[in-house]
């Protein structure tokens, strides 16, 4: 009976079994799988720990840097928020992997310390950007004060006058950000003879609503600032001219004698010094990560005149530059 009613059926089977074949027939194979697809994080892996210290290009980087780490190489990234002076212990532990931008100027002990002395941390290179700390006004102010250009202008009691306010009395005031920056304004003040007081605004983003309210109101401020930065694009400043820099001039330091201007820093990458060992893919990528002055300020203006997020502005100019960062790969 069951084999009767199987032969009844026949056809019907045999026409359905075509139309599967056909309709497979009619599917495309699959593509080969891509051979330059980014490779998905490997948890096998060790987590490459990344220092952000607080200010835009520092996340700038470390994003690009993450986002090359986690997509190229296949390693865990985790940015951890650092202190630029406290990141020397954690690198020497290797509780962090690598910070990408020092600005040596600021460093040179722990520089002596971690990497010529102790070996624990390793100078990971240039990254190719230039920086400059230095002292700046609005240019306005040179319209009817031109003596401001440099600093022999306020070097009198003038000068001290017209950046008083009320938490300097009779002083002039020189505004920095945070106390913890490296800096020798003090030194230069008093080398100098100029009646001014320093009062530290706190923070990067401080100076900036302090420059933003002077602009507003084209009063009088003279601050602690630096290049690349995007303000640099959005305002009209001048940067004071200060005795020029000499490594004479800073060996005085100790004593309290420094009187010059800052010297031009080329900006460098610090490593724990067993990364190289742990992941040498990784620490051979973070060692050839480089790009220019120009590039940078891109990005940062991005952040922070477009309102775009570190990681977003890095993806952009990964984007735009894969020739510069492919030459970067292991």
């Amino acid at each position: 009976m069951i084999r009767r009613r199987l032969a009844r059926h026949l056809p019907q089977i045999s026409l359905l079994l075509m139309l599967v074949l056909v309709m497979s027939a009619c599917v495309a194979p699959a593509p080969p799988a891509d051979s330059s697809a980014a490779p998905a994080v490997d948890e096998s892996k060790m987590t490459i720990k990344l220092a952000e210290n607080p200010w835009s290009a520092s996340a700038i980087n470390v994003n690009v840097a993450k986002i090359l780490l986690e997509e190229q190489l296949g390693y865990p990234v985790e940015i951890v928020d650092v202190d630029e002076n406290a990141q020397w212990a954690a690198l020497a532990t290797g509780d962090l992997d690598a910070s990408l931008e020092v600005w040596p100027s600021g460093h040179a002990d722990n520089v002596a310390e971690y990497i010529d002395k102790q070996g624990v941390v390793e100078n990971g290179g240039a990254l190719g950007v230039i920086g400059r700390i230095g002292w700046y006004i609005p240019s306005y102010l040179l319209t009817d004060h031109p003596e401001l250009a440099t600093w022999e202008g306020f070097a009198g009691a003038d000068a001290a006058t017209m950046f008083a306010t009320a938490e300097t009395g009779s002083k002039g005031q020189y505004l920095t950000g945070d106390p913890s920056w490296v800096s020798y304004e003090d030194q230069i003040i008093e080398n100098l003879g100029m009646d001014f007081q320093i009062v530290a605004a706190g923070s990067e983003e401080a100076i900036l609503s302090a420059l933003s309210s002077a602009e507003s109101r084209q009063e009088p401020l003279l601050f602690y600032f630096w290049t690349p930065h995007s303000i640099h694009a959005k305002y009209d400043l001048t940067r004071v001219e200060l005795p020029a820099y000499s490594d004479e001039c800073y060996a005085k330091a100790d004593t309290n004698g420094v009187d010059c201007d800052y010297p031009e820093d080329i900006l460098f990458k610090i490593f724990w010094s067993g990364l190289a060992e742990a992941a040498p893919d990784a620490h051979a990528l973070l060692t050839n990560m480089s790009y220019s002055t120009e590039d940078q300020i891109q990005m940062i203006a991005a952040v922070e005149l477009d309102g775009s997020t570190p990681e977003d502005a890095a993806r952009a100019w990964l984007d735009a530059h894969e020739d510069v960062w492919k030459s970067w790969l292991p």
